[in-house]
């Protein structure tokens, strides 16, 4: 057996493998985010050790007593900030955290090989633009920071003692030579760093270390190694297969991303398009990011007074597809693909007398179907070639936002058997690996496939006006919203 650990943003997924690849066991413990100030998104560390420890406690003492391996995703970008000590110095600041949009302009003033180094825009969901910010606002702080470490990682120095990380996570610091896979010393000193600070590196499919003896003990278990892992993005793909040059994914989590696997690095930062380490050796990937997709479905359930998700996802199908005029532009946390802007902010549009509850969550889904086709835009103006899309995370249970999303990016949807698990089953592969070895494309194969949604012709035509008027829409509102 094999367990992934998948530390998230709203919670911490527990999942055990058997040998073939087949889920045996999964546990959650939630998580909460804490945002003290505007555009400020931040989480205690020993939030994350203290939910994973209540997962992986929470698979029954059977299975965790057979398990030969571990493995770690994440959330991306997150700067957890350690002192000499190894404990957190603040709270970690998110992925979707938008204060350090000012450090972006300085460093990319202050480092001009940024681009071809790192491949990506400086960008305020990125770790570097972090510590520039800790630096200029929080000086005691930042002069006691012995290492930083990404969300999964500090769970990892939790679980064995060793400051590690592989290369996909680590790409979406910053600091990373993406096409040498190694530390950029240039990058690290534009932001008064050294290597010494950071984690030791390693592919994915690798061991760092194996579990502390009372960690093990606690677990139920033998002192197993613990993979490298993956950001969360990158161990989804490897969950579902996506480890072949033009393999591509949807994935429908908190966040909103279209995942493309390369066989070469292939940056593309001037239309935001993320280009990255993939978390197997010799490959590379790019995505386009959208920082509210699901999110936006838990926003508009609470607004509504829905109870939860599922009531939420009945509502606008009762409601129809296209049906109402009104649109959503669901930029909650700001967006990245395309538009590269932490301060816009979401909108309704178009509300009439008519307009309620049914046809609001019908325009959220739209609305983060025509984001993610923005972002799709992105990836093929770069030349890259999408054909289908397979589909992970929470927001792959609606078969009816399904038909908006295959219709919004006219593309086949490949809903995968066990898709939903997201990130913790690609872990838990990285960890068969590092422990039993094998080709990864055998083991990371794509699991049976539970159903396939085609774009209908017929529901292409009807959201092609909404679509336009949504791309209209935000170089309309931004003017209005920065002058406020």
């Amino acid at each position: 057996m094999f367990l992934g650990i998948d530390i998230g943003t709203s919670g911490v997924k527990a999942v055990v493998i058997d040998e073939r690849g087949s889920v045996v066991d999964q546990r959650t413990a939630a998580l909460t985010v804490q945002r003290p100030h505007p555009l400020w998104s931040e989480q205690d560390p020993d939030a994350w050790w203290n939910a994973t420890d209540a997962a992986v406690r929470a698979i029954a003492p059977e299975v965790r007593r057979t398990v030969r391996g571990i493995g770690l995703a994440g959330q991306m970008h997150g700067a957890t900030l350690l002192g000499g000590d190894d404990r957190p110095l603040r709270p970690a600041i998110l992925w979707n955290d938008g204060r350090s949009f000012a450090e972006c302009e300085e460093l990319e003033r202050d480092c001009p090989d940024l681009h071809a180094i790192t491949g990506n825009l400086a960008m305020p969901g990125f770790t570097a633009p972090k510590l520039l910010w800790v630096r200029k606002h929080e000086p005691d702080i930042f002069a006691q920071v012995r290492s930083v470490l990404l969300p999964k990682d500090y769970v990892r120095l939790r679980m064995t003692g060793d400051r590690a990380s592989d290369m996909a996570d680590s790409a979406g610091t910053l600091w990373l030579d993406v096409a040498g896979r190694r530390w950029s010393d240039t990058v690290l000193a534009a932001c008064g760093l050294s290597d010494a600070q950071m984690p030791r590196l390693f592919e994915g499919s690798q061991a760092t270390g194996t579990l502390r003896p009372e960690i093990a003990e606690a677990w139920g278990m033998d002192r197993v190694p613990v993979a490298a892992g993956g950001g969360d993005n990158a161990a989804g793909a490897v969950g579902v297969g996506v480890v072949r040059d033009g393999d591509a994914l949807l994935s429908l989590g908190t966040s909103g991303v279209i995942f493309v696997a390369t066989a070469e690095f292939r940056p593309n930062p001037g239309r935001a398009v993320h280009a990255f380490c993939h978390c197997l050796p010799d490959l590379w990937h790019q995505m386009s990011v959208h920082l509210s997709a699901a999110a936006c479905v838990d926003w508009v359930a609470r607004l509504t007074g829905a109870n939860g998700a599922a009531e939420m996802f009945e509502r606008a199908e009762r409601s129809g597809i296209g049906r109402g005029p009104e649109l959503f532009l669901p930029y909650l946390s700001g967006e990245r693909t395309p538009h590269n802007d932490p301060l816009v902010r979401g909108a309704f549009l178009q509300l009439d007398n008519d307009s309620d509850a049914d046809r609001l969550s019908a325009a959220v889904l739209e609305g983060v179907a025509f984001a993610l086709a923005d972002g799709l835009d992105t990836l093929t103006d770069a030349g890259t070639t999408v054909d289908r899309l397979a589909v992970i995370g929470g927001g792959a249970r609606s078969g009816h936002w399904g038909r908006i999303l295959a219709a919004a990016l006219e593309r086949p949807l490949v809903y995968l058997q066990g898709g939903e698990v997201g990130p913790a089953l690609g872990a838990a592969r990285l960890a068969q690996l590092a422990v039993d070895g094998g080709d990864p494309a055998a083991v990371c194969a794509a699991p049976p496939v539970a159903r396939i949604v085609e774009p209908e012709p017929a529901l292409i035509d009807i959201l092609s006006t909404k679509k336009r008027q949504f791309r209209d829409a935000y170089a309309r509102i931004t003017p209005r919203q920065k002058a406020a």
